[in-house]
This record gives C-alpha cells, sequence and structure tokens, in this order.
C-alpha cells in the first residue's frame, strides 16, 4: 500500500504572544491570551487616541505579534500604527477566518482571530513598504482621474451627436489637437463651418469640405451648455492629472536607489495621450534596478503600474509561481478523488494582474519570442486562456527581473520556434524508443 504523507502534526500553540483583533468602522475588539489580562478582551474606539490606548494595552500584555481581517479600508490606519509601533501586523483575508455558523459576535471574532494565530494557521496578506502605498495612492488616483476625464470626452461625442453633427466621422479622435481645438472654438461663440473646419491640424486626412460639411446641424443651446460643462471639467481634471504627475515623479525620486546609463534609455515608438509626462522609463528603472519595459509588451503605463502595487521588494513571495498566483493569472486546482474537477483561473480584481492581461494581449502581432509563445497558447487554448497563460509568463518574468537585477533580452521568435522544434523532436524520440523504432532523420529538400 503507498504510504501518501507523513504524521499529522497536534493542534499546539506555537506562539502565545499574539493578539487577535475584530476591525469596525466605529470600535474595534482585541483579543489577548486569557494569562495575560484580567479582562483579555477589550472594545477600544476608532479615533486615534483610542488607537494609541491599545498599542499601550498590547505592550502591557507582551504582545508582538497582531492578526486582523481586510474590513473595509477601516484596518489600514490601525495596521500603519501598530506597525510604527513595532508589532508585527498580519492582515489576513476574511474569508480564512470564518467563524463557527451561529456563533456570530464581535467579542467571538477576535477571540477565534486569536486562536487562529496563535496556533499558526493564519496567512498574511502581501502589504508593500509604506513609501510604495504613497505612490501606488497616487497612480490610483490618477487612473481614476483619466477614467472620469475620459467620460467628459464621451460626453462632448454625445453632444456633437445629438446635434447631428458626427464629428467623430472625420476626425479619428475628439480628444486630439483638432477635435478640442474646434470644441473650444464652438464654446467660444464660433459657428462657421468654413472656420472650424481650418482649425484642423494638417494630419488631418478628410478634406476641408468634409469637416465643413459635418457642421452642417442643428445649433441646440442646451447641447452648447452639456458641451461648454463637458470641456470645462475636462480641462479640472487635466489640472489635477498634471498635479499628480508632479508628486508621483517627486516620490520615485525619493526612491532612487540605482544608477542609469544615458545608452540603456529605449524609446517607445508610440507615447500615448494619457500617458505621465515625465520621463518614467528613466525613473522606474532608477528605483527597481531593471527596465521592466525591454520586456515585450510591457510599457510605461503597465510598468508604472506594477512598480506601484509591488515596488522592488518580492521577499514575501518564495517564488516565481507564488507571485503569479498572488497576481490572479495561475490556474485553478480543484481536485478531489485524484480527478481535476476544475482549472478554471478564479476571478480577481488585482491590477498586476490586469495590467498583465492587457500587455499578453498586446504581443499578438510582436515578432518577439513571447509573441510566438502567446500565438502557440492561443492556437493550443483558445484566445481567452492563451491571454491567461502569456500573462502568467509575464508574471514569473518580472518576478526574475526585479529578484535577479538582471536585464531582459529577447531571443527573438525564431529562437522560440528552434526550441519548440528541439522539445518535440526530444519527445518524439522518447516515445519511439519505448514503442523499440528509431527515428531517422529524412535530408532536407
Amino acid at each position: 500500500m503507498k504510504k501518501l504523507g507523513g504524521p499529522v502534526p497536534e493542534l499546539a500553540v506555537i506562539d502565545p504572544d499574539v493578539a487577535g483583533i475584530d476591525i469596525g468602522s466605529r470600535s474595534h475588539f482585541v483579543a489577548v491570551p486569557a494569562d495575560r489580562s484580567e479582562t483579555p478582551v477589550r472594545e477600544f474606539g476608532s479615533f486615534t487616541a483610542n488607537v494609541y490606548e491599545m498599542v499601550e494595552w498590547l505592550k502591557a500584555c507582551r504582545i508582538r505579534k497582531v492578526a486582523m481581517e481586510s474590513t473595509g479600508v477601516y484596518w489600514i490606519p490601525v495596521y500603519d500604527i501598530l506597525e510604527m509601533a513595532g508589532f508585527e501586523v498580519t492582515l489576513v483575508n476574511a474569508r480564512h477566518v470564518k467563524n463557527v455558523s451561529g456563533r456570530k459576535s464581535d467579542v467571538l471574532d477576535c477571540q477565534w482571530i486569536q486562536q487562529l494565530h496563535a496556533f499558526g494557521l493564519l496567512r498574511g496578506a502581501f502589504r508593500p513598504k509604506r513609501e510604495i502605498v504613497a505612490v501606488r495612492t497616487l497612480v490610483r488616483t490618477r487612473d481614476n482621474l483619466v477614467r472620469d476625464q475620459s467620460h467628459q470626452i464621451q460626453l462632448i461625442q454625445k453632444a456633437y451627436t445629438e446635434m447631428n453633427m458626427p464629428l467623430q466621422n472625420v476626425l479619428s479622435d475628439i480628444a486630439g489637437v483638432s477635435g478640442m481645438a474646434i470644441t473650444r472654438a464652438i464654446v467660444n461663440g464660433e459657428r462657421s463651418p468654413k472656420k472650424l473646419a481650418a482649425l484642423c491640424d494638417v494630419r488631418v486626412q478628410a478634406t476641408a469640405e468634409e469637416v465643413a460639411g459635418a457642421f452642417l446641424g442643428e445649433w441646440l443651446p442646451e447641447q452648447i451648455m452639456a458641451m461648454t460643462c463637458a470641456l470645462g471639467i475636462y480641462d479640472a481634471y487635466t489640472t489635477q492629472i498634471a498635479a499628480c504627475d508632479q508628486m508621483i515623479e517627486a516620490q520615485l525620486a525619493k526612491m532612487e536607489r540605482h544608477e542609469v546609463p544615458a545608452e540603456t534609455k529605449r524609446v517607445e515608438a508610440r507615447q500615448t495621450r494619457n500617458a505621465p509626462k515625465f520621463d518614467v522609463q528613466i525613473a522606474l528603472h532608477k528605483m527597481l534596478g531593471v527596465d521592466l519595459t525591454r520586456v515585450d509588451g510591457i510599457g510605461i503605463s503597465t510598468a508604472l503600474v506594477i512598480a506601484s502595487e509591488i515596488g522592488c521588494d518580492l521577499s514575501a513571495f518564495p517564488s516565481g509561481k507564488h507571485f503569479a498566483s498572488w497576481t490572479g493569472v495561475s490556474p485553478g486546482t480543484r481536485i478531489t478523488g485524484g480527478k481535476v474537477i476544475s482549472g478554471k483561473v478564479p476571478k480577481s480584481h488585482n491590477r498586476v494582474g490586469q495590467a498583465l492581461r492587457l500587455a499578453a494581449s498586446s504581443l499578438k502581432h510582436s515578432n518577439s519570442a513571447l509573441g510566438g509563445y502567446y500565438r502557440r497558447m492561443c492556437a493550443k487554448l483558445g484566445k481567452k486562456s492563451g491571454i491567461v497563460a502569456t500573462a502568467h509568463k509575464l508574471a514569473r518574468i518580472v518576478y526574475a527581473l526585479l529578484t535577479k537585477g538582471q536585464a531582459y533580452v529577447d531571443k527573438g521568435q525564431e529562437a522560440f520556434e528552434e526550441s519548440q522544434k528541439k522539445r518535440a523532436r526530444k519527445s518524439l524520440e522518447r516515445r519511439a524508443k519505448e514503442l523499440g523504432f528509431t527515428l531517422v532523420p529524412t535530408p532536407a529538400v
């Protein structure tokens, strides 16, 4: 009989110097071991003074480690204060500390968390350092501003459509140089189709007559008012995005730890309109020590998202597989009775995983090794699974670059295809040997 596994360890207290906290919006319930205080469970308010009172009580109880649930955003100030006070804080998923059914209360919750943590049954969530958290907050704020700003462009386009002026049929981008110049002229009172068409840039492919024909609709005052409001809000967002870019640049400058040779700079072929106006590539290279944009598919915006979410310290992940699983680009492992029930990728809102998926989908026409890998995976698994498989490979590449500090070198599509041929040849030779045959190569025609 085959022996599976080893002896089951007895459930014993691994670390007695731990506490459990049930986070709430109005108050926090804290539990310590019963022999540390006459009242092992206490309730503290949510104000800063109450949290510092909690810190003093935990120190008096000789507590070294604290575990808490990730409830909304109420845990963030408590986490920061406890971490600055010298405690080893563990943030756990609320689904991993579910209490016994029918026995749900704040007091029981904090006691249950403390008991699980004392037995060593809780795993902490990944939380980057405070300086990375600051950059992450700024980048997320910037993304929200860009998304809200794009909504104002949609409102402007809607106003054009309701006035029967299909400007999008003659201009590829209403938010471009020509589109914004025409919109501002209309808001300032210009109504002449010829004068509006004359504001187009020389790169516009449509003729002046075609552009002027788009303004032969009906000038509705209410739609002009809607366009004026949307344009004003758009400009306000532009100002806020510029201020956010300045703060991001200043924060990244504080974390510069590496020297970057001038010849290593690689300029992108096309700069997107929503990209930050400062040199993000050099700033991230000085911060991380490697240039993530050298990896095919990872552009400036994707590299900024990755750096702002994880930073350069990945010691919390033992291997690239663990990091890929955290990003949400690893297949599921639902196995029962020795049978694989499902390998479906679990749903995840991880921002790094979403950025890697977008980077993978951009490799469709790439002549790099990653481009060849993407097309091979899509042909083998389908487009959706091929994107996830390529994102998984990108995640492991990012992990290797940040942990080893080596520059990425693309071997090219031909080298990738040659390696696939070698693997297929070895597989055929092994299979033929098992069947008692020998493969003989035919001369090239």
